[in-house]
């Protein structure tokens, strides 16, 4: 007889029945990783669950602090830890047009190149270019020591790695150059592959662990979807953060291109990896029915039956939340941690949620029916409220 599932009875919301596993993948950003944040919190007051986070960079950091701390405790962690990174620059009135507010902006983010981010990173006193070549301070302008102290004081690594919630970060190899992924499932993780997730060079120095050395995520790919998606073993909900856009409006300044390029850059084709597993689903759902009608004679063939392993897979509905800018909000936009912009893009995540619950219908029949798609049910462009 097979052992009961000491977990307690998954829980769903109203109108949004909840599959076996639910999924929150959190992208790269910097300062706008506030918006994720406020995912969380409206995801927390929405009643769902989720089982598995997974992150790159500073998703990274807030996927740490929401798999190290216990349900009532995140939203405060996560608050603690944004409110300390915003403590740095004043909290700006509403100002009177886009062209000031964009002003004031770049302006915050110069300040932050300057003096660095409370709790995060501080800059070196001396210069790279005159460091003992091979340290910390000639491969890098800012010191992370501030932001290890962080992680240790607002994440339980023991619940980090014996925890309910699955943890997964990826960082990049520097010498292969290759792609990995820290994951509570095979390894115990602490404060070390957090910085390494989120060490972007030339800002934010490499992180050393059991001998490799390792940067930022985001340098191949700056969303774990792909991961999330590989390892799937059962029907799964993912909730996508993306605080970058794949597609935007033609740039008309010198700033919308900046600002432009990076959406490009760090979109890191999250919808083209979302179409293209799709596809393969489809493809794998035909050979499914293909196989399904052979005589019985066939069905025992050897290579019939690694078609059937090749194609066998679990449902799959992936709910896409991105942040898509203000008009005010330009190049600078990831690294400008005022308290008013961070306070913004929080409530932006909590709308998202919102407007994503409101049509949360056409995901429940998804999930319903066993199949899979893609959903993006917040407008576009973004509406907010109040």
């Amino acid at each position: 007889m097979a052992e009961a599932d000491p977990r307690p009875p998954r829980m769903s919301p109203p109108g949004l029945p909840l599959p076996d596993c639910v999924a929150l993948v959190l992208q790269g950003g910097g300062a706008l990783g506030s918006y994720q944040a406020g995912v969380v919190e409206r995801l927390a007051e929405s009643g769902i669950e989720v089982d598995w986070v997974a992150g790159i960079s500073i998703g990274a950091i807030n996927a740490a602090i929401f798999a190290g701390n216990p349900p009532e405790r995140r939203v405060e962690r996560l608050r603690t830890f944004w409110e300390s990174a915003a403590a740095g620059l004043p909290w700006f009135p509403i100002l009177p047009d886009d062209q000031i507010r964009e002003w004031v902006h770049e302006w915050s983010a110069s300040v932050v190149l300057a003096t660095g981010v409370p709790g995060f990173f501080r800059p070196r006193f001396t210069p790279p270019q005159f460091a003992t070549p091979g340290s910390a301070a000639a491969l890098s302008y800012y010191d992370t020591t501030p932001l290890r102290e962080t992680l240790d004081a607002l994440v339980d690594w023991d619940l980090v790695n014996d925890g309910p919630v699955r943890l997964s970060v990826g960082a990049v190899d520097i010498e292969s150059g290759n792609f990995v992924y820290f994951d509570t499932a095979r390894e115990r993780i602490d404060a070390r592959h957090i910085m390494a997730s989120g060490a972007l060079p030339p800002g934010l120095p490499p992180v050393e662990i059991d001998g490799r050395w390792y940067w930022d995520g985001g340098l191949v790919s700056n969303t774990p979807l792909t991961h999330i998606l590989d390892h799937q073993r059962c029907p799964m909900l993912v909730f996508q953060v993306d605080l970058f856009p794949a597609e935007a409006t033609m740039p008309r300044t010198i700033g919308d291109v900046v600002a432009r390029e990076k959406e490009i850059r760090f979109s890191s084709r999250t919808r083209q990896v979302t179409a293209e597993r799709l596809r393969l689903r489809q493809e794998r759902e035909l050979i499914r029915r293909l196989v399904a009608r052979l005589p019985e004679e066939l069905r025992d063939d050897a290579d019939v039956r690694a078609l059937e392993v090749l194609a066998d897979e679990y449902p799959l509905s992936v709910v896409h939340l991105i942040y898509r800018a203000n008009a005010w909000e330009g190049g600078a936009r990831d690294y400008e941690f005022s308290a008013r912009t961070m306070a913004e893009h929080w409530h932006a995540g909590r709308t998202a949620i919102a407007e994503t619950m409101a049509n949360a219908q056409v995901v429940a029949a998804n999930i319903i029916d066993g199949r899979s798609a893609a959903f993006d049910l917040t407008p576009h462009p973004r509406k907010r409220e109040g």
